[in-house]
């Protein structure tokens, strides 16, 4: 495992901070999530998930594509028998993993760190949804899609995870970090003509 202090964000050289406008009339914003503490948790039965729960304060939803939330904690619904837990930044990996491991042993599961594998882009606006229409295949229709469901998708064939977050709407895409460049850099032109 690298260390700390050795691991450098994928898209520092962009110099973002030094780049943030607020717009006021802007029909769409991208930011940036702050690092959390993202688990891959896999295990099935009323046992695995009442264990998650003492952990994490919420439980694996149990239907297809949906997140299940609890104040800055969200588990995403991945595969029948797999989730991403997603804890609130201020929260130490190590910590949540050892507790984890600790609530599910003797079980049947598995529980892994990676935190550092995907980052958080924050898509938001009145035009948000037409950014993504733009190089996502999924049917993003407030009736098919909405607040609260979550899917694995491409967005310009570049894998991810979108989440839908809010209604307003604001959707949360979950990209690797080796397509974090990509992803930044066909956002931000695809919403150019909505305003940045």
């Amino acid at each position: 495992m690298a260390e700390h202090y050795l691991r450098q964000h994928p898209l520092a050289h962009r110099g973002l901070a030094a780049a943030a406008a607020a717009a006021p009339d802007a029909g769409v914003r991208l930011s940036l999530e702050p690092v959390c503490v993202q688990l891959c948790i896999r295990g099935d039965g009323g046992a695995f998930r009442e264990s998650v729960a003492s952990v994490l304060g919420v439980a694996p939803p149990q239907e297809a594509n949906t997140v299940a939330s609890s104040g800055a904690r969200r588990i995403l619904w991945l595969g029948p028998d797999e989730w991403l837990a997603v804890c609130g930044g201020e929260e130490d990996a190590f910590t949540v993993v050892e507790e984890m491991e600790s609530a599910l042993d003797g079980k049947h599961a598995l529980v892994s760190d990676v935190s550092h594998s995907r980052l958080i882009f924050a898509l938001e606006g009145e035009r948000a949804r037409d950014v993504l229409l733009k190089g996502c295949s999924l049917d993003l229709d407030p009736v098919a899609f909405t607040a609260g469901q979550c899917a694995q998708t491409a967005l310009a064939r570049a894998h991810m995870l979108l989440h839908q977050v809010s209604e307003t709407p604001c959707y949360h895409l979950y990209a690797h970090r080796s397509f974090a460049d990509y992803v930044f850099s066909w956002l931000r032109d695809a919403a150019q003509e909505y305003g940045l």
